[in-house]
């Protein structure tokens, strides 16, 4: 009996050891982070708190969400519909915000584009001579609704008569020497790389980690609407000349962004270290519409294949987004995109004349943003639900403006981004990070 009883001491005095040192580290835990520690459990009876009581985290602590804009490319609308609900957008943060010069931009951590999405991604999120963005979201409206005026529906977003030689031209008067180091925020633009046969991502991140990875703005934009049954692949070469891609439009193999940019988030932990899951996200995923491809019509041509293939591979990203985000869904996520019957108008649109077409489209957008939004079930189709197009956005600017708040009286910041360096890198560990509070 004596052996028992000594061994239950022994047992007793290395239990009330772990105890001391769980309460040490606690005390040490909340006094650093959090400033103070007044803890009743450190009374001479706290022998009798139960160890389920004990072992109760000290305090929740709340890492903010990274919040991220992704924009479809192609569609019935080539960017028209996604560039008009980034004007709804923006308009909804300025007057909620009370800062008439906000932006796009302001609001968002990360943006991805493909395809006419990856053009809105560069206008909006390039670095302008005053340190702000170039365009403002209706500038870039305006920017897209020119190109389109000069195209018609078969010749694709630029087409035959705005080809690669004058697109070139129109991009590099646009951008000039400006790289993918001069955006603002962490940006993924798509394309598909002939030479690797494989996707590839323009990325902010790996531009400021390796110069190989750092291509011209204006390049960029080529690479990501090519479309290859209008215009020739563009080769393009990084800025330092090593690393060289054959590309053409990035709808073909991403024409919805949205996973690859979750995914990027997710596994960067440099850059966004408090983010560990979807709860963590606020997403903005902006459509293009449907196209009408008509059941009658079973005459079909490339450019009609690698339509109905990217607007395909977008409804499952979505789809699948959807269900990832499981209960946080409505509140995390949202999907602006128009239905086939606004495909069918568009058609009448693309045949009206020229100078009629401009306020054709925006009278089109302005409808599909007035249509009850659809949400995705996975392999269960589409829901209607009540709230429109334009009531989400309105709502979703509500949540993007709330995060904005939170991050001022934040602890610690759930965005580090790397910023450019004067001097040559090698690795992330040289270069230069920011905290960001926009």
């Amino acid at each position: 009996m004596a052996e028992v009883h000594t061994s239950t001491m022994l047992d007793d005095s290395s239990f009330d050891v772990d105890k001391l040192t769980y309460e040490i580290f606690s005390i040490l835990e909340n006094k650093f982070l959090f400033g103070g520690y007044d803890d009743p459990k450190l009374s001479k009876d706290s022998h009798q708190v139960s160890i389920q009581e004990q072992l109760k985290p000290a305090r929740q602590f709340n890492g903010g969400k990274v919040r991220i804009l992704s924009i479809d490319g192609g569609g019935a609308t080539d960017g028209i519909l996604a560039a008009k609900s980034l004007t709804h957008l923006e308009s909804c943060l300025r007057r909620k915000s009370g800062n008439p010069d906000a932006s796009i931009s302001d609001y968002f951590d990360v943006v991805a584009g493909s395809g006419s999405g990856g053009i809105l991604a560069a206008l909006l999120f390039t670095r302008g001579k005053n340190g702000r963005p170039m365009f403002t979201a209706e500038e870039a409206l305006n920017f897209l609704v020119r190109i389109n005026k000069k195209t018609n529906r078969a010749q694709g977003f630029f087409g035959k008569i705005l080809g690669s030689a004058k697109a070139e031209k129109v991009f590099a008067k646009t951008f000039g020497e400006l790289t993918l180091k001069d955006t603002i925020k962490s940006a993924l633009i798509t394309c598909y790389d002939l030479s690797t046969h494989a996707p590839f991502l323009f990325s902010r991140a790996d531009a400021l980690e390796m110069d190989g990875y750092d291509f011209k703005m204006s390049d960029v934009c080529l690479a990501t609407s090519a479309d290859p049954t209008m215009v020739r692949a563009v080769d393009m070469r990084s800025v330092d000349k090593r690393t060289k891609i054959v590309a053409i439009d990035g709808g073909i193999a991403m024409n919805n962004p949205t996973a690859a940019a979750i995914t990027h988030v997710l596994n960067n932990k440099q850059e966004f270290p408090l983010c560990n899951g979807v709860e963590n996200l606020l997403v903005v995923s902006l459509g293009n519409g449907e196209s009408d491809f008509g059941v009658q019509n079973q005459s079909s041509t490339p450019a009609r294949f690698v339509r109905i293939a990217g607007e395909g591979a977008s409804d499952t990203v979505d789809q699948a987004v959807s269900m990832a985000f499981g209960p946080c869904r409505t509140s995390n996520y949202v999907r602006i995109q128009a239905n086939g019957i606004i495909a069918k108008r568009h058609g009448i649109v693309e045949k009206s004349k020229k100078s009629n077409k401009k306020a054709d489209l925006l009278a089109m957008t302005v409808e599909m943003l007035a249509q009850k939004n659809v949400e995705s079930v996975l392999f269960e189709g589409k829901k209607i639900v009540e709230s429109t197009n334009h009531d989400k956005l309105e709502t979703f600017s509500g949540e993007l403006i709330k995060e904005q708040e939170r991050r001022k009286t934040s602890i610690l910041p759930p965005v580090v981004l790397k910023q450019n360096s004067p001097s040559p890198r090698t690795s992330s560990a040289t270069s230069l990070s920011t905290s960001s509070s926009y």
